[in-house]
């Protein structure tokens, strides 16, 4: 497909991505808890912000950011990739930015726009003041902030990774793009259909260039569809080498595994830690990969971009990020703490009835002279009173 093809397609996206969320979006606001946040700070990108927070947190306090696909809502992506189920099963606040449709007809996050993906300007200065937000009030820890995307909201991802590095412990990206590789319409469409191929240098100093930052750098786990034809899916390995030459890691896997049926690359420190992690979802096409994990627990509802494909990304990212230990540990700790002997329960009523009955009938001057042998007399008339005895 040319160049001008794919310009004159995105100029009728608006329409068809219209009919796709009426269709995708009646009952997603109804079933999402995310409530909407207004006053959070500066928002000069103009967004909304929905949160849920979860009656019970896990410790430290750890925030998860994630950003919708185009054609998308906040509480419709969150009730098709599960992550306020998951978000209440593990005790983590939950930040959904929202895109308006007045910035862009297609409601997608402007990962290619100079103003918006700039340090301190646009949307990702907006996405920066609600995560300030949350942290200030629900007393997150400044060390366990997360981020994730689908498509649109992935460019955005990586631009949130590049622009404040030190404010992510772990990003995630799914069927998105590196950061840096557009600064217009056109180089977005060229970067979304053809993916060219460049230097790893190169990407790490788009990076690099974004702001003061220069290590460490975030843990990254990337996700893309092999029969993605909306994002191409060599714009995984474009992420990959960015973060490889970021974490100053080698181009070849240290391990390649199989998770749910699909291959997974991974990298590692010298301590062992994963730095960087790929997964290809073999035969799968432009959207986020559903299905059931964590003793069989159903995350997501299929939908537009939403693809049943037997794995859960949604459970595996936050797996990545260390948020699914919470359930397990709490439950150790409370096996490992002493246990409080019971108090001795009382003689059930018939039975305290049965004593007194026995001990009123003794002859005081019997009790007085052989209090000892007379009581194991009345508790054994008791006992029999009450059956317990023959």
């Amino acid at each position: 497909m040319s160049l001008a093809r794919n310009l004159d397609l995105l100029r009728h996206l608006p329409k068809v991505d219209g009919l796709r969320l009426a269709e995708f979006g009646r009952s997603a606001d109804v079933s999402s808890p995310l409530e909407e946040v207004t006053n959070f700070g500066g928002n000069p990108g103009n967004l909304r912000m929905f949160a849920f927070v979860p009656a019970q947190l896990q410790k430290p306090r750890a925030l998860v950011v994630v950003l919708h696909g185009c054609g998308q809502t906040a509480a419709g992506y969150d009730l098709g990739a599960g992550w306020s189920t998951l978000a209440k099963h593990y005790g983590f606040a939950l930040l959904m930015p929202e895109q308006q449709r007045v910035n862009n007809g297609n409601t997608c996050f402007n990962w290619f726009n100079p103003e918006d993906t700039a340090r301190d300007s646009g949307e990702a200065r907006s996405i920066r003041e609600m995560i300030a937000h949350m942290v200030e009030a629900h007393r997150i820890d400044a060390r366990r902030i997360f981020i994730t995307g689908l498509s649109a909201g992935g460019g955005m991802t990586s631009v949130m990774l590049a622009t404040y590095p030190e404010v992510f412990a772990a990003g995630a990206v799914i069927a998105g793009l590196p950061y840096g590789i557009a600064s217009n319409l056109r180089e977005a469409l060229d970067g979304m259909f053809h993916s060219p191929v460049r230097p790893a240098r190169a990407l790490g100093d788009l990076v690099r260039n974004a702001s003061d930052h220069r290590g460490p750098w975030p843990k990254v786990s990337v996700w893309h569809g092999s029969a993605d034809r909306t994002v191409n899916p060599g714009n995984a390995n474009e992420i990959v080498k960015q973060w490889l030459d970021l974490h100053d890691l080698p181009a070849v896997p240290m391990a390649e595994t199989n998770v749910d049926g699909y291959p997974r690359q991974a990298w590692w420190n010298k301590d062992g830690e994963t730095l960087v992690e790929s997964y290809a979802i073999t035969d799968m096409a432009h959207g986020t990969p559903l299905g059931r994990a964590d003793s069989d627990q159903r995350y997501g509802i299929e939908g537009a971009f939403l693809i049943e494909a037997g794995i859960s990304s949604s459970y595996h990212i936050a797996k990545f990020f260390g948020l699914t230990g919470w359930i397990p540990d709490a439950a150790k700790k409370a096996e490992a703490k002493p246990t409080t002997p019971k108090p001795a329960l009382p003689p059930a009523p018939h039975l305290a009835r049965s004593i007194r009955a026995a001990v009123a009938e003794q002859p005081e001057p019997k009790r007085e002279k052989s209090r000892s042998f007379d009581l194991g007399q009345i508790i054994t008339r008791a006992l029999t009173a009450a059956g317990l005895m023959k």
